[in-house]
């Protein structure tokens, strides 16, 4: 896991909506990345839909938030349609994100682990945390840093 402080791993992967380069973000917005274990699950729909549900405060906060996990496109596609994510989940199909960012691997290598991170707008992760940590906190720490 990545710690406060580190640089954000700079990376280009397709998403549910369309080509994503996080070089066109960094510096501009703050970005929350959510690495979630699988796609259409109870707790990564829960965790999902709570972002969703405070969408326009995150927005409000001139921050991006971008869904990652390994899953396949179609999956991702349907998941994101059903439960109506205005924010891109981004197929990181070789896992070259997962590694960039220190996310391991739990039960049995099968799932990545769930981890939260915020990417300030001086490209630098001021945010790090493991499991489903909620809204209110992520955007907590975003306005105490603008």
């Amino acid at each position: 896991m990545l710690k406060v402080g580190a640089d954000a791993p700079v990376f280009a992967a397709t998403s549910t909506k369309g080509p994503v380069d996080l070089k066109d973000y960094l510096g501009k917005q703050n970005i929350v990345l959510i690495f979630y274990p699988g796609d259409d699950t109870p707790v990564c729909t829960k965790q999902l839909c709570a972002v969703q549900d405070n969408y326009a405060s995150i927005e409000q906060a001139d921050t991006v938030v971008f869904g990652v996990n390994p899953g396949e496109l179609g999956k991702k596609q349907s998941f994101a349609e059903r439960f109506g994510y205005r924010f891109p989940l981004i197929v990181d199909a070789d896992e070259s994100i997962r590694s960039a960012y220190g996310v391991g691997k739990i039960l049995g290598l099968f799932f990545q682990q769930r981890i939260v991170y915020i990417i300030g707008k001086d490209r630098k992760i001021m945010y790090a945390k493991k499991g489903n940590p909620p809204v209110s906190e992520l955007l907590s720490v975003i306005t105490s840093h603008s």
